[in-house]
């Protein structure tokens, strides 16, 4: 590999295209170097911030319910939605993390009745996705979410939805035609904390260093909101500027819930409308603050006071090969976008103040070239540029790269390296992934330990 596409990873995308691979089993690079896989014990992850003052902790605690709950008909669920609860798709390896081992949109799909048909790129044991077209039918700009399931036929008791005739997409026909694209989802493990780091912190980070990050080809930018000219920095292209903007959206894309941060519903079919709308809105009679603040915002609370990943102190390898995999990651050039450290700023929460973010993210877009593009535009991310995934958790974590089209660490860093063609440019990353695949074998191996420590 010299920073190209060599025919394995050709085949590889050309099924990823289709939506009809998964990777699962270990790859190994021809001397033994594998990813140890997830790793196993507790999952170090799903609790409350420490610190907190009691009242925030009642928050903590009512976002977490919220957060778990199935939603229903009655509550608004549909017209048209990937999944009925957020604790399904931050699942593992606990609430607040990412796609479960078992996907449930496999029995979602056809629960209480529903008659839908599931997609050939959502299976028992791949990750949960979200659908992205890349263009109209008349060729304009697409690029949102196309729900993946319909409420027609379902009667999950609360409510009964017999009378909404819509239909799904038609994904088979967008997957031959190359304009279906996938997401999974983000975990938001310590998203308090990614939200609080002042935009100066981000943008000193991403100008440090300019002299070795320009020897190895890296640019990366901040991503930002249209409005005031702020850095975004939550989605997989830093697209969103805050939680609560995250949350609402979320509720209404992935859910089909409209609130009040997004009070129109997607779908406005009359027959499919079985809730008030917004479906979900502040209780302003509620008898203390936390039973009159809305579902959106209490989403907003368990995240912004969700903790931090735990790392491991010796798990596959040993603390040795973890300590000599963090220098590896390091001299291999790794950090230069997977900037261990950053710092929140004051804050109205003293838990979040002046704490350290050990996120290994510097939260920029960097362009990615051909083998990872999506081609979709979000904010000012063009179809080639992705948010640097934070790697905090990624020992738990299953699926890997913003489609999920691989379980194995190893087979991810690769996927990091393409040249350029006639419509993208080279991967920011192409001569770190050489480096890392310079360094001798029992280095490499050492930075996978490292990596699935963290």
């Amino acid at each position: 590999m010299t920073g190209g596409l060599n025919v394995k990873s050709i085949k590889l995308q050309i099924l990823v295209a289709t939506g009809a691979f998964v990777c699962t089993g270990a790859f190994a690079d021809g001397t033994g170097v594998r990813d140890p896989g997830v790793r196993q014990g507790a999952a170090g992850a799903g609790q409350a911030i420490p610190g907190l003052r009691g009242y925030e902790t009642d928050y903590f605690k009512a976002g977490l319910e919220d957060f778990s709950q199935a939603e229903t008909l009655a509550e608004g669920l549909g017209p048209r939605f990937n999944l009925d609860g957020c604790a399904g798709c931050h699942a593992a390896p606990a609430i607040g993390g990412t796609s479960p081992a078992v996907n449930p949109q496999v029995t979602v799909a056809t629960a209480f009745g529903a008659r839908n048909t599931l997609p050939s790129f959502i299976r028992s044991d791949g990750p949960v996705r979200e659908a992205r077209f890349k263009f109209t039918s008349s060729g304009q700009r697409d690029g949102g979410v196309h729900a993946l399931f319909v409420i027609s036929g379902r009667n999950d008791g609360s409510a009964n939805a017999s009378g909404c005739r819509i239909q799904q997409d038609d994904f088979d026909r967008q997957l031959s035609r190359n304009n279906a694209i996938f997401r999974i989802p983000t975990p938001v493990f310590g998203a308090g904390l990614i939200e609080l780091i002042p935009d100066s912190v981000i943008l000193a980070n991403l100008n440090a260093d300019s002299a070795a990050k320009s020897q190895l080809g890296i640019s990366g930018r901040a991503n930002r909101s249209g409005n005031d000219g702020t850095v975004t920095r939550f989605g997989w292209k830093a697209q969103n500027k805050s939680l609560m903007v995250f949350s609402g959206e979320a509720y209404n894309v992935e859910m089909g819930i409209s609130n009040e941060a997004f009070q129109s519903e997607r779908e406005e079919n009359p027959g499919c409308q079985l809730a008030q709308l917004p479906n979900d809105i502040s209780a302003l009679d509620g008898g203390t603050g936390v039973e009159s603040v809305s579902g959106v915002e209490k989403f907003s609370f368990f995240m912004r006071f969700l903790a931090a990943p735990t790392p491991a102190i010796n798990s596959a390898g040993g603390a040795t090969s973890i300590a000599n995999g963090h220098s590896a990651f390091v001299s291999a050039g790794c950090a230069q976008c997977h900037t261990p450290t950053l710092l929140t700023g004051n804050a109205g929460v003293p838990a979040l103040t002046n704490q350290k973010v050990n996120l290994f993210s510097d939260l920029g877009l960097h362009r990615m070239g051909p083998g990872l593009a999506d081609n979709i535009l979000q904010g000012a991310a063009a179809g080639d540029e992705f948010r640097t995934a934070p790697l905090w958790g990624v020992g738990q974590r299953i699926f890997f790269l913003h489609d999920g089209r691989t379980k194995d660490l190893l087979q991810a860093i690769q996927a990091h390296a393409s040249n350029g063609n006639s419509q993208f440019g080279p991967s920011e990353a192409n001569k770190v992934v050489d480096q890392f695949n310079n360094l001798p074998s029992r280095s490499r191996q050492d930075v996978l330990n490292f990596l699935r420590s963290l």
